[in-house]
């Protein structure tokens, strides 16, 4: 049936729009011979009937959309909507904490995409344009309808897609429905073992002759995960050959077999092996009321809740190789972008002094995530011929530290100076670490390094009002219009409290009474490790395989005392120092988080695009053959403002080997900026009915995806440390273009039997204003830097080039003893024990920052692809399949020879997947594989580290199993399995040895009962 085509337009009409549009779940068959003909209504439920729904929306749509519909009332097909999402073609997912979290759709990835809840645009608690699907349970959601050919009528922002969630709606429902269910999940990723809950409810009742309606939807998640990871989040500095100071390694057999005389080479900079545990609680919750006063008007009134709690506990074990010593035992392999095989550093030990750091990070943090919304929606069946709709929300979304103390990410670091060499193997699927002395990593050598701790505040709100209309001008051809205002409100706050003293502070065992559990490290893995199996030095090496784990409270107490003396300038917060510790002017302790947001970073953006569309629509045949022609023309106008504050600061320290801070807040700088843009985006969707099965479908049109806020807010700040390679910063740009993509697909569907049918599109986009990364050189603070001045370039003269930091240090505070700027620590023995080196204006150059800026290139770059899909019901069998793969082009490739950022598409992949289902006589199973090929995951830009980072090629396999028991007419029981075959995802830079992320998260089961009545 097309919705264009001849009818009634009466309340007929309304209401199969209605159902159409929310994905309903009862499925309305209409066939109308005449105005008195009752309309046949067949419910189907299950795996056949939700398959049933989805394909008529796809054969009935405009344009080129796909959907899901749930089974029944409260049971969608998958317990995240991401896991659903993902089996549409050309959508693929990312996931986060082994859970699908978002969606790039046609290679575009989550910023590029929209997502609405009921047509209208959500807050999200990401700071972000990104909507995490991880926030919302799929109980709740009735269908989602994919939207990929631009359509005048749909809010603007998704280049990919925009997807639209529906949910349940009393008149979708008439009478008394009701269904509520019960599970319990072992999420085998975690190292607790906790079995957790979810429960979920839906209730629904039309009365008064159907013309009020009350649904109420609520549902109520504990989760316990785990995770463990190789991560490498400080990059592989990369070189060209010719660079054999810091952050290279010597030419010829000085720096190891193979050194590379050619191209790019990447040192690795601080593998670690990290754990954490994480505990979410989720909570959902709708109220929808319903009033029909009249048949020709109805209002709904609904109030959305959304909340996610969320606490994490990490701790890592890692190791930071200075770029010093002996490392003639490298293995290189792999130019024009080198890779080492083995990477190796082997120092020159004399004293105690000459021991490198083994280190143990712990931190524990945790944040509070809320959605808010209450809509209006009135429908106006004014006449036969004119429908209005007027519809409007205000939706606030937050998101804050559950603990201020601990803020929203910690980091104490707890450094072992035991070591005596340090090798990284990158042969194997796991990178392994080695060192010289790892029996002497415990916390009996542990102390006090740095630490920081951040607090983040989000907060979002939207305004949107919409006003749309469908006018009917003959039966052949009708006129959708309408205007909008939305108003986006954001606000990021950030405050960072950090102690510097990453070179070490206080006595060995400070930490040995603090209650350690001992535990291994590489038999936590399914991936073997590189073990240095066939290198000459591999006796010499001990595979790092020890960390150790304890309260993190505990922790901190004892840190508190180990500390002796407050580094930083103010300490803020509102955490006390136990008794008999340091503390700083006020009491407080050093290590908890600030809440003083006027002391940091505080930017806003305001966000406002007003909006009008018209859209004509027409039937006719051409010959014999009916076709659908869909004209439209969307304008918009977005304005934008942007405030933002930042600190200032006022020196800078050189307080560790490697690494300088700056410090000194001098107080908060603000600056607002305004910008504006508008828009015309034409469409046409033209569809045209071959035969009763087949259709061909053609669409041409513009769409827009809009910068993040990130990227539009204003102000400039900087990164608070510094190095040899230099220093860096970040800053906003207000005036950023959107993405504009002009869009062509190519469809063909043949409907070739109930429930069953293939299809085959293509699609191009061509599209402008991409969105990179500028460098600007900017001195501001005028801030003098003693890596550049009298004092370091004396100690470069005397030592030579290839003096390791630490050399450099210990001969300014020897030959510079006299100059206030040099400050040298002694140990009890009257030993040199580090210090501080500041900056001195009158002698050093000033800090040159290079500050990364958002632009847009000039460059038009085209996407395109193929998608194919099939499903299959084989008869009444019961047994059926969904097969379909993407095939996604770009010219848009990283430049992994260039050492600079370069345009490319991040999210861009092939994908396929297949889906084997059974559904008959009350039994249901499915069972689905997921794949998706390697795509650019980001393109890193931080000085020598800017480098691409990619996602390996990545494979998943769930199922669910339900039954219907007879005996108790609406029970249903189920079991779903997720990731079953325990797949880990793999992430690696210019070659795909350079592993940055090797991320296990494990499978997950559910088991539970659903009851509906």
């Amino acid at each position: 049936m097309n919705t264009h085509k001849k009818f009634n337009k009466s309340m007929l009409a309304s209401s199969i729009s209605l159902l159409i549009s929310s994905a309903a779940v009862t499925s309305v068959i209409a066939q109308e011979q005449t105005a008195q003909e009752d309309v046949e209504v067949i419910q189907v439920s299950g795996i056949r009937g939700s398959l049933l729904r989805a394909m008529d929306i796809k054969r009935d749509s405009t344009g080129i959309v796909d959907a899901i519909s749930a089974e029944d009332m409260g049971k969608f097909p998958d317990s995240n909507l991401a896991e659903s999402l993902q089996r549409i073609t050309g959508v693929s997912i990312d996931r986060a904490s082994g859970e699908g979290s978002q969606v790039t759709v046609r290679g575009f990835g989550a910023a590029n995409n929209l997502i609405t809840l009921n047509g209208r645009q959500l807050p999200t608690t990401t700071g972000s344009r990104t909507f995490d699907f991880a926030n919302i349970a799929s109980e709740s959601v009735s269908g989602v309808e994919v939207y990929k050919t631009a359509d005048a009528s749909v809010t603007s922002g998704g280049i990919g897609a925009t997807i639209n969630l529906s949910t349940h709606k009393p008149f979708q429902s008439p009478g008394t429905k009701a269904t509520f269910g019960a599970k319990i999940i072992d999420d085998k990723s975690t190292e607790k073992g906790d079995i957790t809950p979810e429960i979920s409810g839906l209730y629904s009742q039309t009365f008064a002759d159907e013309t009020f309606g009350i649904s109420i939807s609520g549902s109520y998640q504990e989760r316990e995960s785990g995770m463990q990871q190789f991560l490498a989040d400080q990059g592989y500095r990369a070189s060209e050959y010719t660079n054999t100071g810091w952050g290279g390694v010597p030419a010829g057999a000085d720096g190891g077999t193979n050194r590379p005389t050619s191209g790019i080479y990447s040192n690795p900079q601080q593998p670690r092996y990290v754990f954490e545990e994480r505990q979410r609680e989720r909570t959902n919750g709708q109220l929808v009321l319903q009033f029909r006063p009249t048949d020709n008007i109805t209002t709904t009134l609904d109030y959305t809740l959304i909340r996610n709690n969320i606490e994490e506990q990490h701790t890592d074990a890692s190791v930071w190789f200075n770029y010093a010593g002996d490392r003639s035992e490298s293995v290189w392999a792999g130019e024009p972008n080198a890779v080492p095989l083995i990477y190796s550093e082997i120092y020159e030990i004399n004293s105690d002094a000459d021991l490198k750091d083994t280190s143990l990070t712990v931190g524990a943090w945790g944040r509070e995530e809320s959605i808010d919304s209450i809509g209006l929606n009135v429908d106006w069946q004014v006449n036969d011929s004119l429908q209005l709709t007027l519809d409007h929300h205000s939706s606030e979304a937050e998101m804050k530290a559950s603990d201020p103390r601990h803020g929203t990410r910690n980091n104490l670091q707890l450094p072992s100076y035991t070591r005596t060499r340090t090798g990284l193997d990158l042969t194997g699927k796991l990178p392994g670490i080695a060192t010289g002395n790892i029996e002497n990593f415990n916390p009996s050598t542990m102390r006090l390094s740095g630490s920081w701790f951040a607090n983040d505040f989000y907060t979002s709100e939207i305004d949107q009002t919409q006003l749309t209309g469908k006018y009917f001008l003959t039966d052949e051809a009708s006129i959708d219009f309408g205007v909008s205002v939305n108003t986006v409100n954001n606000r990021y706050r950030h405050t960072q409290v950090q102690r510097a003293d990453w070179g070490g502070v206080g006595e060995e065992g400070d930490f040995a009474d603090v209650n350690w559990t001992e535990d291994t490290i590489l038999d936590k893995f399914n991936a073997n490790a590189g073990n240095f199996e066939g290198t000459a030095t591999q006796g010499d090496y001990d595979l790092f395989n020890r960390i150790w784990f304890a309260d993190f409270d505990e922790i901190v107490r004892a840190a508190e005392f180990a500390d002796p003396v407050a580094n930083v300038d103010t300490v803020w917060g509102d955490c006390l120092a136990p008794e008999g510790a340091s503390a700083g002017p006020n009491g407080e302790g050093h290590f908890c988080a600030s809440s003083n947001w006027d002391a940091d970073t505080n930017r806003f953006t305001e966000e406002e695009t007003t909006a009008a569309f018209v859209q004509f629509h027409y039937d006719g045949e051409l010959g014999d053959m009916p076709y659908d022609a869909h004209l439209g023309l969307r304008y918009e106008k977005t304005d934008v403002t942007s405030t933002a504050s930042a600190p200032g600061y006022s020196r800078v320290e050189w307080s560790e080997a490697t690494s300088t801070a700056v410090t000194g807040v001098t107080g908060i700088e603000t600056l607002s900026q305004e910008a504006d843009y508008s828009q015309f985006l034409p469409s046409l969707n033209l569809n045209l009915s071959v035969t009763d099965d087949v259709i061909l479908r053609a669409a041409v049109g513009k769409t827009i995806s809009r910068a993040g806020y990130g990227a539009l807010q204003g102000g400039t700040t900087i990164n608070t440390s510094g190095s040899l390679s230099g220093y860096s910063g970040n800053s906003g740009n207000p005036g950023l273009r959107p993405l504009e993509s002009v869009n062509y697909d190519l469809s063909a569907e043949w409907y070739y039997d109930e429930g069953s049918y293939v299809s085959l599109g293509y699609f191009r986009k061509d599209v402008t204003n991409w969105i990179t990364t500028g460098t600007t050189n900017s001195t501001i603070f005028n801030l003098a830097n003693p890596l550049d001045g009298e004092k370091f370039d004396a100690a470069v003269a005397a030592l030579g080039a290839s003096a390791s930091n630490q050399q450099l240090r210990t001969y300014i505070f020897e030959n510079f003893a006299d100059d206030p700027n040099v400050m040298p620590n002694f140990d009890e023995s009257g030993e040199l024990d580090g210090g501080t080196i500041l900056g001195d204006p009158a002698t050093d150059n000033t800090v040159n920052f290079r500050i990364n800026v958002p632009v847009n290139g000039d460059t038009e770059h085209t996407i395109d692809g193929i998608e194919f899909n099939v499903q299959h019901l084989f008869g009444e069998s019961g047994f059926g399949a969904i097969a379909n793969y993407t095939m996604v082009d770009s010219g848009l490739e990283y430049d992994k020879s260039s050492l600079s950022d370069t345009e490319a598409l991040v999210g861009l992949s092939d994908t396929a997947n297949l889906v084997l289902f059974y559904d008959k006589d009350g039994l249901q199973a499915r069972i689905a594989y997921n794949w998706r090929d390697e795509f650019l995951n980001e393109r890193r830009v931080n000085g020598d580290l800017t480098a691409p980072i990619f996602t390996d090629a990545y494979y998943q396999i769930d199922f669910n199993l339900s039954y219907e028991v007879k005996q108790l007419e609406g029970l249903t029981v189920f079991v779903e399995g997720i990731n079953i075959t325990d797949e880990y995802t793999n992430e690696f830079g210019r070659d795909n040895r350079l592993i940055y992320e090797l991320t296990q998260t494990g499978a997950r089961y559910n088991i539970g009962a659903r009851y509906t009545f």
